[in-house]
């Protein structure tokens, strides 16, 4: 086997001296007394509470995920929230998408993410890559509380609601606090070829303090971390007997792609090394008794570096990376140019700055508003990739540099609301939105990639992909309390979204260029919404909830051609905009102990938006592209539960299941992919038909929790006519069902240390790329 130029093995020195630490816990308690100084817990309200969303929700607070989660990055928060999966392939992974019961991996559009108001979702793109979340901009010890909203029922939300809208509450002292925090993970990966340990390290530290009218938040955070293989490098096999002059390798694994065909596996891609930094300020001032100004600025940077990893090898021994003509593997012959291909290494070096400014009032009276301003600027944006032959282009040679600097957005929302609690029967809500996206991202074929300059002075231009989009709404929401026991949700949102400026510039293998201004294209439309809720009994409630959402395509989904590794993604330019009407019935009994709800919901998507990946007659690279499927039909049943002191005092046990039904009910644009092959009736891509999680977490004391934990996912398709049947490789999506058990003690009122690990039991699993297999993490903390 042959590694690629990477640390391996040992572990950084604050990982092991995490790990140290922690696992001495249970000899270094001394004689002390028994219980903990008391500490003053202030609760957050939910964000349902606070803005009367008319929505099934889920939360866990800052307390529950200390406890019971191995959490080095803020996505990991809603690691068993009700279905929530979070696509996170490795520690420090920058696309990780969040997934929902009706919305697949590669739909990050289809949900939103906020953190106290600023929009984390990127919704410059759908996708698992440049539309990820920026979940880095949060650290996961400033959270206070996290509110998942599930369907597109509110109308203050846009329609990439109705998966579902995450809203991260972070925290703002009313008094100095202060810590320091050390965190270490180890993943032990066996697959293929490839055996090897990757580590992790991460270190924080948080300062606030709240002085008279004014407070501060102030925090860094400092990530380095490797990932196991994200890619493997596979070729089809071949039926040509070599020639025998043609060289001999050895080393490739046999298997089939996900449908069903026979490919050789002869390397992995993107073993990379992330060093991230981050820093956040967040101040707030009072400038009277009822009104509070507020303002967020953060930073956050990487530079990342990936290679690929050979299992080939010569006759000799050394390891093979393809050449010119015809190369004998296992007795058929190959193209060594072709296999010389797959081989790249690619570095990245990323900038983001975060700005959020905001008023609110606080007024006694039933008037209150708000408004939010907030801009995301990508600061630098550049991709660095090998084109020349392996392995000397490690070091230099040609390749290509992408530049997505002067990708930004900026959102602005204002908001009233009037409400009477105690003697009305209307609660008020209404308010404005505008928000605008550009997206840029020119690619330069220069002769060394590794110091190839920005903008063309170093090459020339080998593809562009340009363009911009524009939303205003406006909305309104009506709580209207029928009875004491019955009130009445109605709200309606009304949209007008415009994209312009789309610029496409290509080069063919010719060398001619092929520039085009794309066309301007422009929609409007009204959602409505209503909710239902009867409080049936003190303990009792039951929900019926209707709505209709407008999600509109982005910037990436009309403008943008990129070749990612072995795959091209073709823009379209004329693709509408998804139209959703969804329906929930929940039933929920409440006590003080716990709750349990069950949910039963339906949603149909007009001109749905899916991506594919087919491989086309006459292209080299499979061709990924987006296209309207004419409707799909998603419903199910979901049930979600939480009691704590079950059988024993300190014992609390949650979970969820949910059940799928997901199926593509029209498709007049479907072109077959195989003989006999249809769309129609099959499952939605990326919806699985069920998804459960399990916690159980036991606290004998106030000192320590320990919690065992469980996901499950069954399989799904990502084909819109289900032919990748074979899910267990590599660009297939596997079932899986994942341990995890986290063990957390705390020594007194300043310090805590927790160890754990994630996939406990060692699954090997793909969802489209290999995840992670069991991973050791500890951590130390110390509060002022």
């Amino acid at each position: 086997m042959n590694t690629p130029d990477r640390a391996h093995a040992r572990l950084p020195a604050p990982t092991a001296a995490a790990i140290a630490v922690v696992l001495a816990l249970p000899f270094a308690a001394r004689a002390q007394d028994a219980t903990l100084p008391s500490v003053l817990i202030q609760g957050t309200r939910s964000v349902m509470e606070r803005n009367q969303s008319p929505m099934t929700n889920e939360s866990v607070t800052a307390a529950r995920i200390a406890d019971t989660v191995n959490a080095m990055t803020a996505e990991d928060a809603l690691k068993y929230l009700p279905d929530i999966l979070i696509r996170r392939r490795f520690i420090g992974d920058t696309q990780a998408p969040m997934a929902t019961r009706t919305t697949g991996i590669n739909a990050s559009a289809r949900s939103l993410i906020y953190a106290d108001g600023i929009l984390l979702s990127t919704l410059v793109n759908n996708n698992n890559q440049n539309g990820s979340p920026q979940w880095f901009m949060v650290a996961p010890d400033e959270i206070a509380r996290v509110d998942v909203l599930y369907g597109p029922f509110a109308a203050a939300y846009p329609g990439n609601s109705y998966g579902a809208v995450t809203e991260i509450t972070t925290r703002m002292p009313k008094q100095f606090e202060g810590s320091v925090k050390l965190s270490g993970a180890s993943q032990r990966f066996s697959q293929v070829g490839t055996s090897d340990r990757y580590p992790s390290a991460q270190a924080s530290l948080n300062l606030g303090n709240r002085t008279g009218d004014v407070s501060w938040w102030f925090g860094v955070n400092h990530l380095s971390s490797f990932s196991q293989p994200v890619t493997y490098l596979t070729i089809n096999q071949s039926a040509a007997a070599a020639p025998a002059s043609a060289p001999v390798a050895g080393g490739a694994f046999a298997d089939r792609n996900r449908n069903g065909a026979p490919i050789l596996v002869l390397g992995a891609g993107n073993l990379t090394h992330t060093v991230q930094d981050s820093a956040k300020l967040k101040l707030a001032y009072d400038i009277s008794p009822a009104l509070t100004a507020a303002y967020t600025l953060g930073y956050w940077q990487n530079k990342a570096e990936a290679a690929s990893q050979s299992y080939l090898t010569t006759g000799s021994g050394a390891p093979y990376y393809g050449g010119t003509g015809s190369v004998n593997i296992g007795g058929n012959a190959y193209s060594a140019a072709t296999i010389g291909g797959l081989f790249s290494s690619n570095t990245i070096e990323q900038e983001r700055w975060m700005q959020a400014l905001s008023l609110r009032s606080k007024n006694a009276g039933a008037w209150n508003w708000e408004a939010v301003a907030t801009r995301f600027d990508y600061g630098k944006d550049i991709t660095r990739t090998s084109t020349g032959a392996y392995p000397g282009a490690r070091t230099g040679g040609p390749g290509r540099v992408t530049d997505a600097g002067d990708t930004r957005w900026t959102t602005l929302d204002v908001k009233g609301l009037w409400d009477q609690p105690d003697s009305g029967t209307h609660s008020v809500s209404f308010g404005a939105h505008h928000d605008a996206y550009q997206l840029a991202s020119p690619t330069y074929n220069v002769s060394d990639w590794l110091a190839g300059g920005i903008p063309a002075g170093n090459g020339a231009l080998f593809s562009d992909s340009r363009g911009k989009t524009r939303t205003q709404a406006l909305w309104g929401q009506d709580v209207w309390r029928l009875a004491p026991d019955l009130s009445l949700t109605l709200g309606g949102r009304y949209e007008w979204w415009r994209a312009y400026a789309g610029f496409n510039y290509a080069t063919a293998a010719n060398g001619a260029a092929f520039p085009i201004n794309q066309p301007e294209v422009s929609y409007d439309g009204f959602s409505p919404k209503l909710t239902l809720i009867w409080q049936a009994a003190p303990q009792w409630s039951v929900g019926t909830s209707l709505g209709k959402a407008l999600r509109f395509p982005t910037v990436g989904e009309l403008y943008q051609n990129v070749q990612t590794g072995q795959t091209f993604t073709q823009a379209n330019p004329f693709l509408k905009p998804e139209k959703v009407l969804a329906g929930e019935v929940a039933l929920e009994h409440k006590t003080a102990n716990g709750k349990l709800r069950v949910s039963v919901f339906e949603e149909h998507v007009s001109d749905s938006l899916i991506s594919q990946t087919a491989t086309l007659p006459g292209v080299a690279l499979p061709v990924s592209f987006v296209q309207n499927v004419d409707k799909t039909r998603q419903r199910g049943i979901e049930l979600a539960a939480e009691r704590k002191d079950v059988l024993v005092k300190g014992l609390e046990l949650s979970g969820s299941a949910t059940y799928v039904d997901a199926r593509i009910t029209a498709n007049g644009s479907y072109v077959p992919t195989a003989a006999g092959a249809s769309s129609v009736g099959k499952r939605t891509p990326y919806v699985p038909e069920w998804r459960a999680t399990a916690v159980a977490t036991y606290k004998p004391d106030e000192r320590w929790a320990y919690t065992l934990a469980a996901r499950y996912s069954s399989r799904l398709y990502a084909t819109v006519d289900n032919t990748d049947v074979n899910p267990a490789t590599y660009q297939g999506f596997e079932g899986y069902v994942v341990m995890d058990t986290r063990v957390r003690y705390r020594f007194d009122r300043h310090w805590s240390g927790a160890a754990g690990i994630d996939n406990l039991n060692d699954r090997n699993y793909f969802l489209f790329h290999p995840f992670p297999q069991r991973t050791l993490y500890a951590e130390l903390k110390y509060d002022f």
